[in-house]
């Protein structure tokens, strides 16, 4: 069929609906796993779509499978975190690709997201609430094209249509259909707000803004900014033309804190907490470290916890990527996420941060879209609005034109050691190039959006900024260039078994094999401008 095991446990889920049985006979046709998705997870009924039982889990599904979805690729990829455990000897972050966890951010997508919302239109939601439905298009546009971004093009358009295979889009395609699902998702919100004005019916199960609908266009209209800017150097007409309307749009972009967009713990236990608290499985990585060392962040302690290792214990040493590790005991004990006193039991995970806007505006600006607004006061405000997102006084922070990124020492491996790869600032200079100034604008964004690894992945693979380390240890036998750095993951294999005849078109619409070596559309090589 197409949607390998996947899609198909999926659908099969909903055995009990007509409707969503057909769906599911178009979706599903492999039985693999399928006790694991023996149940329907979506809990709509054959008379009435019921919020309280799909739009909660469909919200928390955004981040579903989350270690081995992001946090063992995009998270260390992005020089957000590093894994202190040696699951394999080889593995994702030393660049020998695993397929069952790259397998969980493809798939987990489709299960979670795509066939409910399928579910959802056969029944109707579309026409009987679209304010739900604008919703529904949101969360799909925010989690499918993490999908897209992390492998190129997908089965969008066509899933659900065929009984034989699933045909992959383009990823021009994909974007172009993220922004006419916006469009509608805006248009329904607002005029729900404007027929119902101070009604909330979304407000009981609403796990990010409360049932608040203007906030929910703020963040279709921010989403909209960044994935216009995403496409900025493959299709220049098609961004600036989405980054406008984004920009001019009445309904507003995220400016403050109160703003951001974070869903509520994924299993009762944040999926942060969990794994760094919980498991010892993750770790902060030594190249955010070495800027927010290097720059006398104030964030840095509430973004990291110091090392507990008795030899260097009270510093913020972090682990490099791709570090030959041979036992989790050796590096446990590196600084880790700050579980004390930031991400707690029950803290949302972020999706989007207001800080992103005012970066977003502030690149918007360098390419002189109508409504951008100053850069300099853009990348001024989205450093201000990060430190009062984090609780931390701003200081003198934004007249430092001295500090820059440290350099990196390894107390137990001085072949994980690196010198400093930046030489950025942070203080303003309009006297600098586009280029240079796109460098500050893309390293405080970076340092603004932790810890949401995905968005920060692509932002360096698409600009080339922050300067990353490198991984140590490059198992990739030669697929992936160690200073270029990894650019996609492959699909998963389970789709040239049942899905053959989709992928072998994914494959005529990449710019080269089915590696991590190979640029996605919008990764183009060369300057920004």
């Amino acid at each position: 069929m197409t949607w390998s095991e996947p899609v198909k446990r999926a659908i099969r889920m909903a055995t009990s609906l007509i409707v969503f049985c057909m769906v599911c006979l178009v979706l599903l046709r492999c039985t693999g796993k399928f006790e694991e998705y023996n149940t329907d997870p979506t809990g709509i009924s054959d008379d009435e779509v019921d919020p309280i039982t799909v739009f909660k889990p469909l919200q928390r599904k955004i981040f579903e499978k989350y270690q081995t979805a992001q946090n063992l690729s995009t998270d260390a990829y992005s020089g957000y975190m590093m894994c202190p455990t040696p699951f394999m000897a080889d593995y994702n972050l030393n660049y020998f690709l695993v397929d069952s966890w790259n397998r969980d951010g493809f798939d987990a997508m489709y299960i979670s997201i795509m066939s409910p919302i399928l579910k959802l239109a056969k029944l109707g939601t579309r026409e009987r609430s679209p304010d739900l439905w604008a919703i529904a298009l949101i969360i799909k546009v925010e989690a499918m094209h993490r999908v897209t971004d992390k492998f190129g093009p997908i089965p969008y358009s066509k899933v659900g249509t065929s009984t034989t295979y699933t045909p992959y889009d383009t990823e021009l395609s994909v974007y172009g259909q993220f922004f006419q699902e916006l469009d509608t998702a805006v248009a329904n919100l607002k005029t729900f707000v404007t027929q119902h004005p101070g009604e909330a019916p979304f407000r009981s199960v609403d796990l990010i803004f409360g049932g608040d609908y203007t906030k929910w266009i703020k963040f279709a209209n921010s989403l909209r900014l960044r994935l216009a800017m995403h496409i900025v150097k493959a299709d220049p007409q098609l961004a600036k033309m989405q980054g406008e309307k984004a920009l001019n749009d009445t309904g507003g972009l995220m400016a403050h804190p109160d703003d951001d967009a974070a869903i509520n713990s994924t299993n009762g236990t944040s999926d942060l907490f969990m794994i760094t608290h919980d498991w010892d499985d993750n770790r902060i990585n030594a190249c955010i470290l070495s800027y927010l060392i290097g720059f006398h962040d104030p964030r840095l302690p509430v973004y990291a916890s110091p090392a507990t290792d008795p030899s260097f214990s009270g510093e913020y040493v972090g682990i490099r990527i791709g570090s030959a590790i041979s036992s989790k005991d050796t590096y446990k004990t590196y600084a880790s996420l700050n579980t004390e006193k930031t991400f707690l039991v029950f803290t949302p995970q972020p999706v989007m941060c207001a800080a992103e806007s005012w970066f977003l505006k502030a690149e918007a600006s360098l390419r002189e879209w109508q409504g951008a607004g100053d850069a300099k006061t853009n990348y001024e405000t989205g450093v201000q609005v990060s430190m009062r997102q984090w609780g931390v006084e701003i200081g003198n922070y934004l007249q430092d034109d001295v500090s820059m990124q440290a350099a990196y020492v390894d107390p137990k491996n001085s072949s994980n050691n690196s010198p400093a790869v930046s030489t950025v600032t942070i203080k303003w200079d309009d006297n600098l190039s586009k280029e240079e100034k796109l460098d500050k604008i893309m390293t405080q964004k970076w340092l603004a959006t932790f810890p949401e690894g995905q968005e920060a992945w692509t932002g360096f693979r698409r600009t080339g900024y922050p300067k990353l380390f490198t991984v140590v240890v490059n198992k990739s036998g030669g697929k992936i260039d160690t200073d270029v750095q990894i650019r996609r993951l492959s699909y998963p294999q389970n789709e040239y078994s049942t899905n053959r005849q989709g992928i072998e078109g994914a494959l005529q619409h990449l710019r080269g094999p089915d590696d991590g070596g190979t640029r996605l559309w919008w990764d183009i090589e060369g300057g920004n401008f």
